[in-house]
């Protein structure tokens, strides 16, 4: 299993499961990150955290405990 969290910068995956429950998943899914869907890692902040990806054509930043729940190949 691999995490949004463990791609390096400049690599492009999908979503293949999204971990987390209630509000956390349902925030996840409201900000486009959906099962099937391809999130391109843009870099990463000094420190790793947050990360900037592209999903569905628009910028996102995400929180590294956001990157852990979603699963990718």
């Amino acid at each position: 299993m691999k995490t949004l969290k463990q791609v390096p910068c400049g690599n492009t995956v999908k979503v293949t499961k999204l971990h987390g429950e209630g509000p956390v998943r349902r925030r996840i899914m409201d900000m486009g990150i959906t099962k099937g869907v391809e999130v391109f890692i843009r870099k990463a902040a000094p420190l790793g955290d947050p990360v900037e990806v592209t999903v569905r054509g628009y910028e996102l930043s995400l929180r590294k405990a956001d990157a852990e729940m979603i699963e990718v190949e």
